[in-house]
């Protein structure tokens, strides 16, 4: 399989992957765990283990659910998938670094294109169907079974499971990878133990990961007399870590019961003696799921305990403040919003935050040209792109306001969508709906044939 080929086939699985609606797109969390990522690649390039033809053919995107299942996968085309249930149970960025680096490792030693390789017979749609059949089996088994029908899918299904040689393989390359990024060794170990405890109990479906990644005594072992040969620096849990994972708890648990659980965690007496990694952990979870309650007062009360705690780091003081704006944004406090962040910040959490209460404080031509320039150095960003295309509705502006909402779904990949809306937008030009924005109308003519061309380019490859 060609790398053009597999990056293709990845497409088609991360499209529905986008469609999922378990798919998130949280700022906070996609600049976390993009930090840790971009580090893996550069450490990869630097290794030579990137090379520059993946390194251009490739999406290199990792794609985050809010399922509670611990799960990570590799998909064709440099595409990962990451459940927020995984990064629930990591104690630093270490442990969550040596997932990223070993799933990176499956892709740059093209480990799944060999195994799609061996069954030649299969067509790229049996393989896709199959792919997300896999994926579809780990919340809804009769689901996944649905999609992976006949009996060459369920044949490769079972060989989607990595050969123990690159289960190897993609551990060596990938604590190598992880160590030369700067992240400890001993988070490969620890998270070895975590999985292989969770191996000794009753396969309940909350671990798919095991089930394509088997933990084994010798991979543990292999990787616990590398790390003995590395530096020993000790390895000490960040506050801004126990935060993030705080909120990943709290989005992959958003049942009632359980919100109320980790609201409750906050108010036990114990937690006062607890360690402060634990206590802002506790807090920061607290504070978002009262909010999320809709209890104003609570969330209050938490934050309050919450800045105590974090006082003094300046990475935990960043994401209680940014939780504060967003609490006061759901409340409709715009106002304190704009005083906690700054609309002109280079930070996508910060930015994206401001930018909504400025559109909707009344102040929305400023949020659009702010909005405009990112989007012209993020062209990716679909929730960008929807915020702009709130801006612009906000003003009056319809024939932008479409065109906005285009550019998000060529974002996720949705092109039968996308030129929907291009479509419309030439509708209402030749309405005369478009206020005579004649840069705009050619604007979306141009984009509304590359779209057209993806499309006829996707229904060959069928």
């Amino acid at each position: 399989m060609t790398s053009g080929a597999e990056r293709k086939l990845g497409e088609r699985v991360a499209r529905e992957l986008y469609r999922d609606p378990d798919y998130i797109d949280d700022p906070v969390l996609v600049e976390y765990v993009q930090g840790i990522w971009q580090r893996l690649l550069n450490a990869a390039r630097a290794r030579g283990e990137l090379t520059s033809e993946l390194d251009e053919r490739f999406a290199w995107t990792v794609l985050m659910g809010k399922d509670r299942t611990v799960n990570a996968f590799a998909l064709p085309g440099g595409w990962l998938g990451l459940q927020l249930g995984l990064v629930s149970v990591t104690a630093n960025d270490d442990e969550l670094a040596s997932v990223l680096a070993h799933e990176l490792s499956h892709v740059t030693q093209r480990h799944i294109a060999r195994l799609m390789a061996q069954e030649k017979q299969q067509t790229p749609l049996m393989i896709a169907a199959m792919l997300l059949g896999a994926l579809a089996a780990t919340k809804n088994p009769q689901a996944g079974a649905a999609l992976m029908t006949g009996g060459p899918a369920l044949a490769m299904q079972q060989q989607l499971n990595f050969s123990r040689d690159m289960e190897r393989e993609a551990d060596r390359i990938g604590l190598g990878v992880m160590t030369a990024a700067g992240f400890q060794p001993q988070g490969f170990v620890t998270m070895f133990d975590k999985l292989q405890q969770a191996s000794r109990l009753n396969d309940n479906g909350a671990y798919p990961y095991l089930r394509t990644h088997p933990m084994t005594t010798e991979r543990a072992a292999e990787m616990q007399s590398r790390q003995q040969l590395a530096p020993q620096t000790p390895v000490q849990p960040t506050l801004q870590h126990a935060m993030i994972a705080g909120r990943a708890r709290v989005f992959s648990n958003p049942g009632v019961d359980a919100q109320r659980a980790i609201v409750g965690e906050a108010d036990a007496a114990a937690l006062s003696s607890q360690p402060r990694v634990r206590q802002a952990q506790v807090l920061y979870g607290a504070a978002l799921a009262s909010a999320r309650m809709h209890d104003g007062p609570a969330a209050a009360r938490l934050l309050q305990r919450l800045d105590a705690v974090v006082a003094g780091d300046a990475a935990g003081q960043r994401l209680a403040r940014l939780l504060a704006a967003e609490i006061a944004l759901d409340q409709g406090d715009t106002a304190r919003v704009l005083r906690l962040v700054d609309a002109d910040s280079k930070s996508r959490p910060e930015l994206l935050l401001a930018l909504q209460a400025q559109v909707q404080s009344g102040h929305a031509a400023e949020a659009a040209q702010r909005l405009q320039t990112w989007v012209a150095t993020q062209p990716r960003d679909a929730l960008a792109w929807l915020l702009l295309s709130s801006a612009y509705t906000a003003q009056g502006q319809a024939l932008r306001a479409v065109r906005a909402e285009a550019e998000a779904r060529v974002a996720q990949l949705d092109y039968a969508a996308a030129l929907d809306r291009f479509k419309a937008a030439q509708d209402m030009v030749r309405k005369g709906q478009d206020g005579n924005d004649h840069i705009e109308a050619s604007i979306i003519d141009t984009r509304a044939r590359q779209v057209d061309s993806l499309l006829k380019e996707q229904a060959l490859e069928r």
